[in-house]
């Protein structure tokens, strides 16, 4: 049972998703409850799909301008990435995946493995994000990609060598937690 004692929420957004305010009471270690506040983004659960081609050693991911980045410092806005999406509530992570990868890299993918599962940001986001990687290759191929133009998506497919990914890796170039820890998961598991 949780010692946990949530004493007010306030709506501070609910544009598309809640950000809340929480003001909650829990035990420190001497046992004694002490007061604290949060931010909370209630954000839906998410998936995050690394393309992999093992015939050809390649991988596939997606270039996009991500604003946060932008507003944070990277000079372009622009990241290369993993495919990733949102959860639809009527849907499991392995149909996210395969509509994900669909919409935005053109491609019907096989052999989906789901490798881990992790908070993308506890601190202040309730985000769970199901990390998969999956095979593709030339014959899959079954349109354009680059996203939903509703929703303001405009994704470039980036396909790279396993060498020049791992290069890249290992250079700090790739800014995207969701990559980052797909790629190393993938060369650690080669």
């Amino acid at each position: 049972m949780s010692n946990i004692q949530i004493l007010k929420k306030e709506t501070l957004s609910d544009k598309k998703y809640p950000l809340k305010y929480i003001s909650f009471e829990k035990p420190g270690e001497d046992g004694v409850f002490h007061n604290v506040e949060k931010e909370v983004y209630f954000r839906p659960d998410a998936v995050a799909v690394l393309l992999v081609d093992d015939e050809r050693k390649k991988i596939l991911l997606g270039k996009q301008f991500r604003l946060p980045a932008f507003l944070n410092g990277s000079e372009s806005g622009y990241l290369v990435e993993v495919c990733a999406g949102i959860i639809d509530e009527v849907e499991n992570p392995e149909d996210t995946a395969h509509r994900e990868v669909g919409e935005e890299l053109g491609y019907k993918i096989h052999d989906l493995e789901r490798v881990a599962g992790a908070y993308s940001s506890s601190g202040g986001l309730t985000e769970f994000v199901y990390y998969f990687i999956a095979r593709y290759d030339e014959k899959s191929k079954t349109g354009e990609g680059g996203g939903l133009k509703e929703e303001g998506e405009s994704i470039e497919p980036v396909e790279m060598s396993f060498d020049e990914a791992k290069e890249k890796l290992k250079q700090g170039e790739f800014r995207d937690a969701k990559t980052i820890i797909l790629l190393q998961y993938f060369f650690m598991n080669l």
